[in-house]
């Protein structure tokens, strides 16, 4: 998968990201979106896939953008989704679908809210969110939680697919502790920036929590020409 750098634009006084699979589905961009997700479903022709989490080696690597764009095309494909804001350390959900955040995933696993008032539709047909909610001290701590098993639980009895935004796995814990809940993991590379020892990592650490590696999108490629091409390589 080769993306290009947006320009983030300020909508409401906040950071809203560009979904280009919403604002340009028929792009050579939104194509290889809707290529991953048919090699996603590729991937599971003997089992069912109900969740899929998203996460990268380090920051600033494009996972936020990747995992929003593929709840996208995943419900242009006519699948009720369910995209939750699982990085509860430096959350974007909330201004990628311009919502607030006053609930969300944090006020559910702590009680605080039920799980029906914890998510919010979006503008896009059959695409609901659940943002990360007030950010907490112990981020670890809740999606190891017994309460995550309830959340997921209630979510496949409502959604066909759920999809997780996930801290990248080299800088905290969180996204080895969901791993093994998800039924598959993409791990988003950059182009020129992730170095590949930490990618290699990376994927070594997934696959010591028993996480199902589904393969790895390259974000970022700078490109020449104005040709676009996709990478999408399994474990």
């Amino acid at each position: 998968m080769v993306l290009k750098r947006k320009k983030k634009q300020t909508v409401k006084g906040t950071t809203s990201r560009h979904l280009i699979t919403d604002k340009l589905p028929k792009s050579p961009i939104s194509e290889q979106y809707r290529t991953i997700r048919t090699n996603i479903q590729f991937s599971f022709v003997d089992t069912e896939m109900r969740s899929i989490m998203v996460t990268s080696s380090g920051p600033a690597e494009g996972k936020s953008t990747t995992a929003c764009n593929l709840a996208v095309v995943f419900a242009q494909q006519g699948k009720q989704v369910l995209f939750v804001d699982a990085d509860l350390r430096k959350p974007t959900a909330h201004y990628t679908f311009q919502q607030d955040n006053f609930k969300g995933l944090t006020t559910f696993l702590t009680r605080q809210s039920e799980f029906n008032d914890s998510i919010n539709p979006s503008r896009i047909p059959n695409l609901d969110v659940m943002t990360s909610g007030p950010i907490p001290p112990n981020p670890a701590e809740l999606l190891s939680s017994r309460a995550m098993e309830d959340l997921l639980a209630k979510a496949y009895e409502e959604y066909d697919i759920v999809i997780f935004d996930t801290p990248p796995v080299l800088a905290v814990t969180d996204a080895q502790l969901l791993a093994n809940q998800c039924d598959g993991t993409v791990l988003v590379v950059a182009s020129g920036s992730t170095e590949k020892e930490n990618a290699e990592k990376a994927k070594e650490m997934l696959a010591s929590a028993k996480a199902k590696l589904l393969g790895v999108v390259l974000n970022m490629k700078k490109q020449k020409d104005s040709s676009y091409y996709y990478y999408y390589g399994g474990k």
